[in-house]
């Protein structure tokens, strides 16, 4: 259960660039803050922001991680296609090596994000913000 601690600092993204914001719509994040950030509490390291796509969703579920059902006790809406979600960095690279990766906000995915998925293999996902008007 994430705490209710303020937060001190966002952190860099993957790019080394200050972490933008994830998505609000559903809220995101361990921390409920729309943005991708970790810290201490955070063991799952939720620091990878996608826009899940159907068969993201359908895979995770398979492999055992269910983003779709609602669970309120947690405060988790349950995800639909196109939302915007922090998702563990260890689970998004389980759902890609299964072959069904999807889109990455680079921007918005937390530098800690490094030490469990390579860089080369993030941009070969990523979508620019521009891209999704």
């Amino acid at each position: 259960m994430p705490t209710t601690e303020p937060i001190k600092a966002r952190g860099k993204n993957v790019l080394g660039q200050p972490l933008a914001t994830c998505g609000c719509d559903p809220m995101t994040g361990f921390y409920r803050t729309g943005c991708c950030e970790t810290g201490p509490d955070d063991l799952g390291v939720h620091t990878i922001c996608c826009i899940v796509d159907a068969e993201f969703l359908a895979a995770s579920k398979a492999l055992g991680n269910d983003l779709s059902t609602p669970m309120p006790q947690y405060g988790f809406p349950g995800l639909k296609p196109g939302d915007r979600w922090c998702v563990c960095a260890a689970r998004w690279l389980q759902v890609q090596q299964a072959g069904a990766g999807c889109p990455v906000l680079l921007e918005a995915t937390h530098e800690n994000t490094l030490k469990i998925v390579p860089f080369e293999l993030l941009i070969q996902f990523a979508v620019i913000p521009d891209q999704l008007h």
